[in-house]
């Protein structure tokens, strides 16, 4: 790929990327050993801080079949949550083949127009995947604090948004999972992901899937959700958030200002768009950081290190400006000094394809591939690993302590992949 294809103007470094190899009291890792005892600590500013207190594990959960058809996704209801306040959303199932356990690819994004392409369902399915997808927004409302004025005036719809709306700003979240877990503090990306491991606690009770073998995914916000979803849940063998921006796998950090491959001069998203206009979704520590992100204890590099020693993809589009290629790549390698670390840089996979903010074939493509060569053996997607633009000076000088004897290997292999 064309190192120009996008044109860097300016590049904006807050601080270098805090480094996970030291513990909060000073003191460095030693061995491998010491990474689960470092991942917790992480956990607390990475997790809590960025994305608030998350829900529990539910009382119980209940699969319904609603609709079944060899031509149609299978459709279920879940019904979850706490008897006081059950939660009830709907699982839509693209089967590859009805006949035998298959992968899946869990997406919560069916409130976007992507998820009912016909060739974005089959380029998994026509590949012995299943696609398992969800509305997120049946969780946890989705209104953002422009809305009102762009979308909504001068409509029917408006006081319904409205309403919306204020229950938002009131709560920190609509939905139905926060009426459910009141006194934990998470926001509506918490309430999302959230829904993503229910789906897999629902295939699990349906018992046709590779259970080994699923993988989260998921675009833009939806990236975000998958993002948190992934290092949450260690059931997904593959966690592949897509143009996830600012409060997912970009960077609070690094931040850019570049010329598209159209020629169009974009800048990257800082946490202040993210709180203005949608103040719902991370947890309310994070406002004391605005225009200083350099204070932050943690940047996305933690957040995809959690992943660690599963697998993680990242995919991004060279002129997704807003979605910080630049900083994701720069974070996505500082990641990769911890998957070193643990032995398992063979699991870290990225991708910077040509076009802009889009979930769509080279992104399938290349996720596909990831599971297939996990799975099966088979060779990667010659579209990973290009970078589209000049390297830059890397935003850290840490780099992974040296290996002790074989402890890293014995984590990785007893992983649960």
């Amino acid at each position: 790929m064309n190192e120009e294809l996008i044109k860097i103007l300016n590049y904006r470094l807050k601080g270098e990327l805090p480094n996970p190899f030291i513990f909060d009291d000073g003191t460095p890792l030693r061995s491998a050993a010491d990474w689960e005892r470092r991942r917790a600590e992480i956990y607390k500013s990475t997790i809590e801080l960025q994305y608030g207190t998350m829900p529990p594990k539910p009382d119980f959960l209940r699969v319904e079949l609603l609709y079944t058809s060899c031509s149609y996704p299978n459709s279920y209801r879940i019904v979850t949550g706490t008897k006081e306040s059950p939660i009830s959303f709907i699982m839509y199932v693209f089967r590859a083949d009805s006949k035998k356990k298959a992968p899946a690819v869990i997406d919560g994004d069916m409130c976007f127009s992507y998820l009912y392409d016909e060739a974005f369902i089959k380029a998994f399915t026509d590949n012995g995947i299943d696609l398992v997808c969800f509305n997120r927004c049946e969780l946890a409302t989705d209104v953002a604090a422009y809305s009102l004025d762009e979308i909504m005036s001068g409509t029917g719809e408006a006081e319904i948004a409205r309403a919306a709306l204020d229950e938002i700003l009131e709560n920190g979240c609509g939905g139905q999972v926060k009426r459910a877990y009141p006194d934990y503090s998470f926001g509506t990306l918490g309430a999302w992901a959230w829904g993503y491991s229910r789906c897999v606690d629902a295939l699990e009770i349906l018992g046709f899937t590779d259970m080994d073998t699923i993988a989260f995914t998921g675009h833009s916000r939806g990236g975000k959700t998958a993002a948190l979803a992934g290092a949450l849940d260690e059931r997904a063998s593959i966690v592949n958030p897509n143009g996830s921006c600012s409060g997912g796998y970009g960077s609070y950090r690094i931040s850019i200002d570049a010329e598209t491959e159209d020629g169009e001069i974009k800048t990257s998203e800082p946490l202040s768009n993210i709180l203005h206009h949608f103040p719902a979704w991370l947890g309310e520590g994070m406002r004391e950081y605005v225009d200083r992100e350099e204070l932050l204890p943690f940047d996305s590099h933690y957040l995809k290190a959690l992943v660690a020693p599963r697998a993680l993809l990242v995919t991004e589009g060279a002129s997704d400006i807003m979605a910080n290629p630049v900083g994701s790549h720069q974070t996505t390698e500082a990641a990769g000094e911890v998957y070193k670390f643990l032995g398992c840089e063979d699991k870290l996979f990225w991708q910077i394809r040509s076009g802009k903010h889009t979930h769509g074939g080279e992104d399938v493509r290349a996720l596909v591939s990831v599971i297939r060569h996990i799975k099966y053996g088979e060779p990667l997607y010659e579209g990973l690993f290009k970078l589209p633009f000049k390297p830059i000076e890397k935003a850290y000088k840490w780099t992974s302590p040296e290996r002790v004897g074989d402890e890293q290997i014995h984590i990785c292999q007893n992983a649960k992949n």
